[in-house]
């Protein structure tokens, strides 16, 4: 069994990595600190892994925990120093939310936790843990997270950070990585995704009426207690419900209970057939490796109404109009000027008759 610090080589922790989060938050807007004319540059490296029992890595790439109010759990994290030089370690948990683009991402190390983040202590009592690493030196640290009794049914979603600060001349850079907490407290689950608004608009070139793009802006809304990421299949008809496009498929990360987030999605290959029907089918799930985090979630879908105009065609139905216009006109034009010269012609064959006659009459003894 490891020890709490114990020193040795630590490439499995580098893959720790790819853990859900890693920010890199400036605290003064400069250039980054250099090392000193002569010296080797150090380089800096964060890991963190869930560990068993016994100390090690146990394959997980998250804590995901399943708990009833009031009660508490104890898990173990691995923190190692993948750099080159010697690093001073904080370790703390925080909570996680959405933003506007639906992106996941964690408080910053100034804000408070309210949520999971809060429910955590190490060993101390403590919230937070600060040590120092050599490198690859690895240290393991166990905590304890006590749900509280009025925490409500649901998932709780944070992260176990583990920050290097790196001051510099002219900047000082905090280097976190961290390890997804998805804490869901029992009762009655509530899973389930909303497409608040949807909106569709046309974009292609007006002379092509073959080929053109259906853009679709959507928000979406988790108003139930379960955090649920999506696939989504979106398609356009026209008239009579035909096909304008084929199917296409897409996805939207994990939105938190509570969350709202809007999304763009492009539509490719829509002709311009006037009238257009784009629609989205969202199906979302429990994006975790655990079954038992799984629950049936109902799909939703909305539809909208686009407009794609098909100007070359209405150009050259304008065109063929006042082609067949011109021509009926110059037509009955034509037709008029010659009825006109048959009356012309009638009009002057009877008076050249009625002179004659005249003539003959006179000449009559």
């Amino acid at each position: 069994m490891l020890s709490s610090t114990s020193r040795r080589r630590f490439p499995a922790l580098g893959a720790a990595l790819i853990a859900v989060v890693a920010t890199l938050a400036l605290l003064s807007p400069s250039a980054p600190a250099t090392a000193a004319e002569g010296d080797t540059a150090a380089t800096v490296g964060v890991a963190t892994r869930p560990a068993g029992e016994d100390g090690r890595p146990d394959g997980r790439s998250r804590f995901t925990y399943t708990a009833d109010p009031g009660q508490s759990v104890t898990d173990r994290v691995l923190v190692g120093n993948t750099g080159t030089a010697r690093q001073d370690f904080t370790v703390y948990a925080t909570d996680a939310y959405n933003g506007d683009d639906g992106g996941f991402a964690l408080l910053t190390t100034a804000e408070t936790p309210t949520a999971v983040g809060a429910w955590l202590r190490f060993d101390d009592g403590s919230d937070r843990a600060t040590f120092s690493l050599e490198p690859n030196e690895v240290r393991l640290l166990t905590f304890t997270i006590a749900f509280p009794a009025d925490a409500t049914p649901g998932d709780h979603v944070g992260g176990l950070v583990a920050s290097v600060v790196e001051p510099g001349q002219q900047v000082t850079v905090d280097r976190r990585v961290a390890t997804t907490i998805s804490a869901r407290v029992s009762g009655e689950l509530q899973p389930q995704l909303s497409i608040s608004s949807y909106d569709a608009s046309y974009e292609g070139d007006w002379w092509n009426p073959f080929a053109g793009d259906v853009r679709l802006r959507y928000t979406v809304t988790n108003p139930g207690n379960v955090a649920l990421a999506a696939n989504l299949t979106s398609g356009v008809s026209t008239w009579f419900g035909l096909p304008a496009t084929g199917m296409q498929g897409g996805s939207i990360p994990v939105l938190l209970p509570g969350s709202t987030a809007t999304y763009e999605f492009t539509l490719s290959g829509a002709g311009q057939w006037l009238f257009l029907n784009p629609r989205t089918v969202l199906s979302p799930f429990v994006d975790s490796p655990d079954a038992s985090q799984q629950v049936s979630v109902t799909p939703v879908s909305r539809d909208a109404i686009a407009f794609a105009v098909p100007w070359t065609l209405l150009i050259l139905l304008a065109v063929a109009a006042g082609v067949f216009f011109l021509l009926r006109w110059r037509r009955r034009r034509d037709e008029a000027r010659a009825q006109e010269w048959m009356d012309y012609m009638e009009r002057a064959t009877a008076a050249e008759a009625k002179e004659l006659a005249a003539a003959a009459g006179a000449g009559t003894p």
